[in-house]
């Protein structure tokens, strides 16, 4: 494509900020002294480090298809309670990410990133907040191989309706290859205001293994962190955490 403006190579992007001319788009329209709402129709994460400290919100549509135009407007007018939540990584700048000469996975996605992220996966915002109470799991000493349930309360502590998406994390045991944690569970939660819902999850072995440095998909021995709120432990206070050890080993199927 003969494309020759910064930020591009052809069709190609070299950079996840926002093209020159959409950013002084922005800036002029801060200039007005006026509100200003980003809406962000991309395909992919971008580095919206401007917007995100002058904007008084930002709304992540992506390529919403036929009914996004009605689907904005009733988010951006209330009548919608937007509940949806990150499915990728928003990094700050390129600088953050490895050049792409491998596969390996060292600093890249959720699971392995080390770094401090513009938004985390699972993020996302509401009109109303929440709360998580009585995390309880079936059992704490569990057997390679066995199922594990775990149960919460989730309570709206706004004054209005709207959707929670439950996340549940998972920190398994350190090892040369193992992520950080995992989003092995969510479930979505409507409340009304001050209501409170119970809800479960249930993580089958599968879930719950990893595979090695070998390429072996196994159940592990060792002492897991479960971390279970509105996004990941590290990206809000909203988050009830606690441990659980497995005993023995079992290996899954291919």
């Amino acid at each position: 494509m003969p494309v020759h403006i910064p930020g591009f190579s052809g069709g190609d992007r070299t950079d996840i900020t926002l093209p020159s001319a959409q950013q002084q788009l922005l800036e002029a329209a801060k200039a007005t002294g006026k509100p200003l709402v980003v809406i962000l129709m991309n395909g992919s994460a971008l580095a919206v480090n401007w917007a995100q400290q002058n904007a008084d919100a930002i709304l992540e549509a992506w390529y919403p298809g036929d009914g996004g135009a009605q689907a904005i407007a009733e988010t951006l007018a209330g009548t919608n309670d937007p509940a949806g939540r990150l499915p990728v990584t928003f990094y700050a700048s390129l600088d953050q990410l490895p050049p792409f000469e491998d596969y390996a996975m060292a600093n890249r996605t959720y699971r392995y990133f080390k770094g401090k992220p513009l938004y985390g996966f699972g993020y996302g915002l509401s009109y109303t907040t929440f709360a998580y109470s009585n995390l309880k799991l079936s059992t704490t000493n569990l057997h390679a191989g066995d199922t594990l349930t775990v149960e919460a309360d989730v309570k709206n502590t706004g004054k209005r309706a709207g959707e929670e998406v439950a996340e549940l994390y998972l920190t398994p045991p350190h090892t040369d290859v193992s992520p950080n944690l995992a989003l092995d569970g969510f479930t979505r939660v409507n409340l009304a205001p001050g209501e409170t819902k119970h809800i479960t999850l249930t993580l089958d072995p599968r879930t719950l293994s990893q595979v090695d440095d070998k390429g072996v998909r196994a159940v592990t021995p060792g002492s897991y962190r479960i971390g279970l709120g509105s996004a990941q432990p590290s990206e809000t206070t909203n988050t009830q955490t606690t441990t659980f050890t497995i005993e023995g080993t079992q290996q899954m199927p291919r």
